[in-house]
Parts: structure tokens; C-alpha cells; sequence
């Protein structure tokens, strides 16, 4: 039989289909399996609904054969097969899909998936194959039909003889060159390996003969046997897709251990359905441990992605926001736009919605989690919830709303993990602003000069240990209407009104010896001034309102972030013995004060945790000060 043309369009996709649109050639076999379990729908289908086509459907099965010999890979489906003109339309035209003109007849029948829907996924092959022949009788007919094509210069289509009904692709694989092995598609470990990848869920059996070994039955002293015995590689019935009151938690548990190489148990399974314009099955976990490189540029988020059980992506970022990184699990939908290779999904509306809708999901299984499961919350928040701060501050605080009563901070009251809600819920009727300190762990934190006075008042503060915490309620401003404080910055407005009074006749009294201070400090600090906020500590370091000290540690680690700098406030404690002692020397030895200012400003400069300029400078003004108190 002459051998026929390819349309010039289809000539084109073809040669683009295998060097361009598909960009990992072992999709292949995906593709090929979806095909034949199309086929196997079809013929089910006819079997309800045509007694002259009746058929068991422990019958329909899709079986793969490997024949090292002639480097072939054979793949036999027992489906509704192709007559000789079906075989001309879906494989002589590219892109011409019987599964979507199928689809559409079907709209009404909610029990069949189609998967193949592009009608190009079956050219795929030529990626490995140099030459693909694909075997088909249809059930309405007699007689069988090759198609056979190197993908080059056209098809042929001859009959043949078929028992069976079905088809049968064999795959005359490609010899190898120096950069690509064909060699690993004629290899057990490796067919089995993507069938487990791609097509574990398909609904129909995959099977292979594979080899085996068994024990010597005559001589059990002599090595083992290796026979042939045929194997399903595939799981079939996917755990997602079964009821829930089905699935025991170590169903779940085992689930996720194997399929995202955790040894841990998830702390939480969430698993749902949704059915509207963009149905789809969802089956996510919050994992129980931080990944070892979770924060680091290494690892990689996202969803895994399946359309109608078959393998489509493994990290589907779209599906998921930033903050919620931590989260893994998978989506099946019959619903989204993939590109025509169903290796990328389109930008559209749908995948928006969904994120949107995963995104709710995931936020209502932790307020779930935190209102009745507190112990296993904080285990939670412990491992992820710099994920959640970071989700706050980043994108301009778009997110705070969504993540604001999600956070938690050690607290000064009770030492332990409160959210923002339990903070503002227990304030003081007098207190306007959530105060909270900033430092590197919370022991230092309970050290700092600034905190000694509103924890004597017993004021709740909130502790700021990693270095997102500030830059996050920064760009929150305010929960419930309140503002947030921090210790060493402003006017913490503590004081009595007797208090306030008493303080600005001291600042009157001993203006010119602060004024001193502040030009021998003229480089370093923009004001010395009377504190409100120290109570036995004789001096602190704060900042004016904008950049804190603790923004400026954070910032000088970043490129250029030594730029910007806190507008920083060395107060003096008027009730300490070191006020007096200025005082004195102002009076008796004035150009000392230049010495003592310097002295307390690195000492302020220690206790917020800076580095102190000159080291070797300090430690002899230390000694200096000593011998002159022993003279």
C-alpha cells in the first residue's frame, strides 16, 4: 500500500511536538498509558450500553512487554481499538483527538474520565522511537489494521490479520549516541519506575512479566531460581479518591511517608473534595518536622498535580501561596488548563480560583488545629512559623489579614507561645499599645534594661527572637485597633503625671551637663536625654520613631544594609548613683565627662548587643578609670 503524506500542519507539529513541546522524553509512557486507558473507558462504556459488546472488566487491562532482543517496547491495550479510518483520523492528522469528540458525546455521564484530550500525546513516542507501529481491531469490525510511521516521511496503513480486539504500539527504540540512552526504556526497574510515577492511579491493571527469583524447590541449598510471572504495576484506585471514613490514619500516614520521603508521621492530614465550576479531590499534609533545608534556597514547594489520576507535575507552585510552603499533597482535578504537553499549567481564572480555595483550606485546618489541638499547633508553629511571619511582611502585608491570627510570641506573662488575640484580649483597661522586645533568644531579651520598668508595672510583652518578627508587625501596623510598642523606641508614657514633672524639672536642672554629653556623643547619637523606662540600670540604648536598633542589626547583614541607621537615644537613669557620679564630675572635672559619656554609650552599646567600635580603646578606658579611683 502506498504510503501517505502527513498534512503540511501536521508535519510541522510533529517535528515541533518531539523537539520542543515536550521537554522530558519520559512522559512517553504517560502518555501512551492514558491513551489506552481512554480506549478501555470507551469500550466500557459500550459494554453498558450495547449488550453486543459485552465484557468482563476484569478483561480490560493494559499489558507492556519488553524484547531486549529487537530493542522494542510493547504496549497492548484490550480497549475499544481503531478501524481503518479511525486509525487515518486520530493518527494521520495531529492534533485530531477521538477522546475529545468521545468526551463530548459523554458530558452527561460523570462516571467516565477521558484522559487524552490533545490528540498529539501520542507522538510523544518518537522522542525514544525511530519507528512506531501500531496494531488495532475495533470491536464493529473484523478486521485489524497497522498504521506504521517513522515519523518522518509520512504513514502507511495495511490490514492484518488480529485475534484480538485492542491495540498494540511497538516502539522500535532509537539507538543510542553519546549524549542519549535509549537503553534504560528497555529495562524493568525503569518501565516500572514510570508507571509508579506517572500512572499508578490509572483505573484499569498495567502489567508486565517481570522476572522473579524463588527458591530452589528441588535443592534448597542451590542458588535461587529466576522465573517469569506477570506483576500489575500499578496501584489503581488512588487513596484520595476514597471515602475518608474508609481510611484508617496509618493508611494516611503511610501514604505520605512513601510519597514525599518523610520518616516522620504528619502532624495533620487534610483531605476534602470540591464540586463547581473547577472540581477537583485534594489530599495535603502539614508536615510534623522542618525539612533540614526548608529555609533555604534548595528546597522546593508546591503541590503535586494529577488530572483524572494520571501524573502531570510534581511541584505546582501556583496551586499554593508562599506562606503555606510547608504544606504537601497533591491535587487531582478533571477541571484545569494545561498546555498541550500537560507538563505546565495555563494562567488562568481556574488556577487562581483553586489556589484561592486551597489557600482557605489550608488556613481553616490551622485555626482548627489552634483552637482545639493547641499542644500539636505549637509543634506546628515551632517548625513553620517564621513561614507565616515572612507571609505577613512579604508583598507589602497583601496577607496579614489572612495570617495575623495565625502568629504566635513567647510572652512575658506566662512564658509561653499566646497569639494576638489572647494578648489584646487580656490587656490592661489603661493600655493602648502591644509593647513587645526584641533580642537574639529570650533570656537575653528578659535582661534588657528597657523592660525592667513595664514588667514592675506589670505590663504583658511580647518577645521578638527571630529577626522577621519587627519587620512584620511594622508592616501590620496595628491588631484590633492597637498599636504596636516596642521597648526602646519613643516614649513608652509610663510615667505619673508627678513622675513627668519630676523628670523635666531634672532635665531643667542638669541641661547643660546632658547637652555635654550629647556633643562629646555628637557622632554617635542624636540625643542624650532623662529616661522614663530604666528603673535600677544606669543607662539604655533606644531609637527615635522610624528604623530600631534591632531593624539596623538585621539590615547591616544585608549588601548595602549598612546604609541605613536607627536615629539612636542614649538615656540616663536619674535615680541611679551613675547619675550623681556625672554629676559630680561635671562639676569638680569637666573634661572628663567627654571620657564617661563614651564609657556609657559603649556600655549601652553591649547590653543592645552591637559591636563595639573600638575594643582595645574601651578596655584602656576601663583601666584608665581604675587607677585614677585608686589614686
Amino acid at each position: 500500500m502506498a504510503k501517505k503524506q502527513f498534512k503540511a500542519e501536521s508535519k510541522r507539529l510533529l517535528d515541533l511536538m518531539i523537539h520542543s513541546i515536550y521537554t522530558n522524553r519520559e512522559i512517553f509512557l504517560r502518555e501512551l498509558i492514558s491513551n489506552a486507558s481512554d480506549a478501555l473507558d470507551k469500550r466500557y462504556y459500550c459494554s453498558l450500553t450495547d449488550e453486543n459488546h459485552r465484557v468482563n472488566k476484569e478483561d480490560l487491562k493494559i499489558q507492556l512487554e519488553i524484547d531486549k532482543e529487537n530493542r522494542r517496547l510493547i504496549l497492548s491495550d484490550t480497549g475499544i481499538g481503531m478501524n481503518e479510518a479511525e486509525l487515518e483520523t486520530n493518527l494521520g492528522t495531529i492534533a485530531k483527538s477521538g477522546s475529545l469528540e468521545f468526551k463530548k458525546k459523554l458530558e452527561e455521564n460523570n462516571d467516565l474520565d477521558i484522559i487524552g484530550q490533545f490528540g498529539v500525546g501520542f507522538y510523544s513516542a518518537f522522542m525514544v522511537a525511530k519507528k512506531i507501529i501500531v496494531e488495532s481491531r475495533s470491536i464493529n469490525s473484523e478486521q485489524g489494521y497497522a498504521w506504521t510511521s517513522n515519523g518522518e516521511d509520512g504513514y502507511q496503513i495495511t490490514p492484518i490479520l488480529k485475534e484480538d480486539f485492542g491495540t498494540k504500539i511497538i516502539l522500535d527504540l532509537k539507538d543510542n549516541t553519546e549524549e542519549e540512552n535509549y537503553d534504560e526504556f528497555l529495562e524493568e526497574y525503569k518501565i516500572k519506575q514510570l508507571v509508579k510515577k506517572y500512572s499508578d492511579y490509572v483505573r484499569y491493571p498495567i502489567q508486565m512479566e517481570c522476572e522473579v527469583s524463588k527458591p530452589n524447590e528441588e535443592d534448597e541449598k542451590e542458588e535461587p531460581i529466576t522465573v517469569k510471572e506477570t506483576q500489575t504495576l500499578n496501584s489503581m484506585i488512588p487513596l484520595w479518591k476514597r471515602n475518608k471514613s474508609e481510611i484508617t490514619e496509618d493508611e494516611y500516614n503511610e501514604f505520605y511517608k512513601n510519597k514525599f520521603m518523610d520518616w516522620n508521621d504528619p502532624l495533620k492530614v487534610i483531605h476534602y473534595s470540591v464540586e463547581g465550576t473547577t472540581s477537583y479531590r485534594a489530599l495535603l499534609y502539614i508536615p510534623s518536622k522542618t525539612p533540614y533545608n526548608f529555609y533555604s534556597a534548595e528546597y522546593e514547594s508546591g503541590l503535586q498535580l494529577y488530572s483524572k489520576g494520571v501524573f502531570i507535575m510534581d511541584k505546582a507552585k501556583d496551586l499554593i501561596p508562599e506562606y503555606f510552603r510547608f504544606v504537601k499533597g497533591l491535587i487531582d482535578s478533571d477541571d484545569l488548563n494545561l498546555n498541550i504537553s500537560r507538563e505546565i499549567l495555563q494562567q488562568d481564572r481556574q488556577v487562581k480560583a483553586l489556589a484561592r480555595n486551597i489557600e482557605k483550606k489550608i488556613k481553616n485546618a490551622l485555626e482548627d488545629l489552634l483552637k482545639n489541638e493547641r499542644e500539636k499547633y505549637e509543634e506546628f508553629y515551632k517548625s513553620f512559623g517564621l513561614s507565616l511571619k515572612y507571609g505577613i511582611y512579604s508583598d507589602y502585608g497583601m496577607h496579614k489579614d489572612q495570617l495575623q491570627d495565625l502568629i504566635m510570641f513567647v510572652s512575658s506573662k506566662e512564658d509561653k507561645l499566646v497569639t494576638l488575640k489572647e494578648y489584646v484580649e487580656r490587656m490592661k483597661e489603661d493600655q493602648q499599645v502591644i509593647y513587645y522586645a526584641c533580642g537574639e533568644n529570650i533570656e537575653q531579651i528578659k535582661k534588657l534594661p528597657q523592660i525592667e520598668r513595664l514588667m514592675d508595672k506589670d505590663y504583658e510583652i511580647l518577645f521578638f527572637t527571630d529577626d522577621v518578627d519587627e519587620f512584620a508587625v511594622q508592616v501590620m501596623q496595628q491588631y484590633n485597633d492597637k498599636q504596636f510598642k516596642s521597648v526602646n523606641q519613643g516614649d513608652l508614657d509610663l510615667d505619673s503625671e508627678d513622675e513627668k514633672k519630676q523628670k523635666e524639672e531634672t532635665a531643667k536642672q542638669n541641661a547643660s551637663m546632658l547637652e555635654a554629653m550629647k556633643n562629646a556623643l555628637s557622632s554617635k547619637v542624636k540625643d542624650v536625654k532623662i529616661s522614663s523606662r530604666l528603673k535600677s540600670h544606669p543607662v539604655c540604648l533606644t531609637s527615635e520613631e522610624g528604623v530600631s536598633l534591632e531593624m539596623e542589626k538585621v539590615l547591616s547583614q544585608m549588601p548595602n544594609g549598612n546604609e541605613i541607621k536607627a536615629s539612636r537615644v542614649l538615656e540616663i537613669n536619674p535615680n541611679h548613683e551613675i547619675f550623681t557620679t556625672m554629676q559630680n564630675v561635671y562639676e569638680s572635672n569637666p573634661e572628663l565627662i567627654n571620657e564617661y559619656a563614651d564609657l556609657l554609650y559603649t556600655q549601652a552599646l553591649l547590653i543592645e548587643g552591637f559591636k563595639v567600635e573600638d575594643p582595645i580603646q574601651y578596655a584602656n578606658e576601663i583601666c584608665n578609670l581604675m587607677i585614677k579611683a585608686n589614686k
